[in-house]
């Protein structure tokens, strides 16, 4: 196919030629996902909050998110909510974790039952602050704890020698007293600041106060996929493999579609082109069977990488394309100017076509009809003959099958004196006068097909 294969106008095109196959693809697609709804149980999630106090770097926060997913934290969990048959293991896999802004940890949780999945995140978090804080807590410097207490128990000591001088300094009677005495609980003012300053700088102090910021929502509805989603789902993808299959194998196929190549192919000589009125039927080929008729039913029989019909003028311009190549047939042939027509098998624009053509010619040239199988083309030996005309429609059949049918004629003894390419056309709610149009295609001349199975 050309590059206008990817086009809007052919998306359409399959669409309205395929919408059969299509709506029961899209059906059978929609059913699937149903029945993968069915095997994959109803599933809800919901997320508990964890805030984490204090200065934390990206990395920490990441690092956090890792624990609270950890085996020990599942594990404990798992052993905590008691539910039989499911162990830590299995958890792991229904639990998840991530790093939120503003030094939040989520922790979500998913099961079969909103109540499930509500447990299972606030007992995870739980867990999760229990065991980041002692991890936090152990952690701590154990030296700069100790100075810490050091430094603690001398302010008390301080505080304790403050009290004796400032009862030392009399009763506050004289301005020198009250001054010592002011200045000495200023001392001990600062001192203490220093020491809740201190504890306050501790970055060990913060990160250890992590707090659940709540218990975990209970979800009101199922977690993606749901069953409408898959539902749609499949439907929409045997819809869009649909769609992509019919573009490629438009894009892949090898038929000819050009004068010129199908001249080539069957290394002859193109005489004309010639119309048929096109209609519902105008590129369906027959057969008979239960194949047959599901092909019908689906649409399948078809052709969809077609070109709709052009317009036709009337019945006296598609005569005289018919007159045009019966007289170029004439002047090709010698006397005696019997011809054989050859049709491949199953293309019923160029079937019609050649009846037309044997009716116009009449007796001059005199034609005989055959359709040929293109899968094992056998076409009859000479019996007088002038030549083989081979008509057929573009797009149909590709150069090995038209290389096929020309070794078959040569093999039969018979040259391609021209080619004939069919093709069909709207016509018009008015015909103009002529002969009627079921007198156009006469029976075969010579009364027979020729059909074989090998050359």
């Amino acid at each position: 196919m050309s590059d206008d294969t990817i086009r809007l106008v052919t998306i359409g095109r399959i669409l309205r030629r395929r919408r059969r196959l299509l709506t029961v693809l899209v059906v059978v697609g929609a059913l699937v996902g149903h029945g993968v709804s069915l095997l994959l149980p109803p599933r809800y999630t919901t997320s508990a909050s964890v805030l984490l106090p204090g200065a934390w770097e990206e990395r920490e926060l990441l690092t956090q998110a890792q624990v609270a997913t950890s085996s020990v934290v599942i594990d404990r969990a798992a052993a905590a909510l008691g539910w039989a048959g499911v162990d830590g293991r299995e958890l792991r896999e229904q639990v998840g974790a991530k790093a939120a802004d503003g030094n939040i940890i989520e922790i979500s949780g998913t099961a079969d039952t909103p109540e499930r999945a509500q447990q299972l995140s606030d007992q995870v978090a739980r867990q999760f602050v229990d065991f980041a804080t002692r991890i936090v807590g152990d952690s701590a410097d154990p030296e700069a704890a100790a100075r810490l207490e050091a430094l603690r128990q001398t302010v008390v000591q301080t505080g304790r020698r403050i009290t004796e001088l400032s009862e030392a300094a009399g009763s506050g009677r004289s301005v020198e007293s009250v001054q010592t005495r002011t200045e000495l609980e200023g001392l001990r003012t600062t001192l203490q600041e220093s020491i809740e300053k201190l504890e306050q700088a501790d970055p060990t102090a913060d990160k250890a106060n992590m707090v659940v910021m709540g218990p975990a929502p209970r979800p009101v509805g199922e977690a993606p996929p749901t069953r409408t989603q898959l539902v749609v789902g499949g439907a929409l993808l045997f819809f869009l493999v649909t769609v992509v299959g019919h573009l490629t194998a438009a894009r892949m196929s090898r038929r000819l579609r050009t004068e010129p190549e199908i001249a080539t192919a069957l290394g002859s000589t193109l005489l004309g082109t010639v119309d048929v009125p096109g209609g519902s039927g105008a590129h369906r080929p027959g057969g008979r069977g239960v194949r047959a008729r599901f092909r019908r039913l689906l649409g399948v029989d078809v052709r969809w990488d077609v070109p709709a019909p052009r317009s036709s003028g009337d019945e006296a311009g598609r005569r005289i394309r018919y007159r045009r190549v019966a007289a170029r047939l004439r002047d090709r042939l010698p006397a005696p100017r019997l011809l054989l027509v050859v049709v491949p098998e199953g293309d019923g624009i160029a079937r019609r076509a050649a009846g037309e053509l044997v009716a116009e010619a009449g007796s001059d040239p005199r034609l005989r009809m055959v359709e040929v199988p293109v899968a094992h083309p056998m076409v009859p030996d000479r019996e007088g003959e002038s030549g083989v005309l081979v008509v057929l429609s573009a797009g149909s059949w590709t150069a090995a099958e038209l290389a096929g049918v020309a070794e078959a004629c040569a093999d039969a003894g018979h040259e391609i004196v021209g080619v004939v390419l069919a093709g069909t056309v709207r016509t018009r709610a008015t015909r103009s006068a002529g002969r009627p149009r079921d007198a156009v295609v006469p029976a075969f001349v010579g009364g027979e097909d020729v059909k074989g199975d090998a050359r």
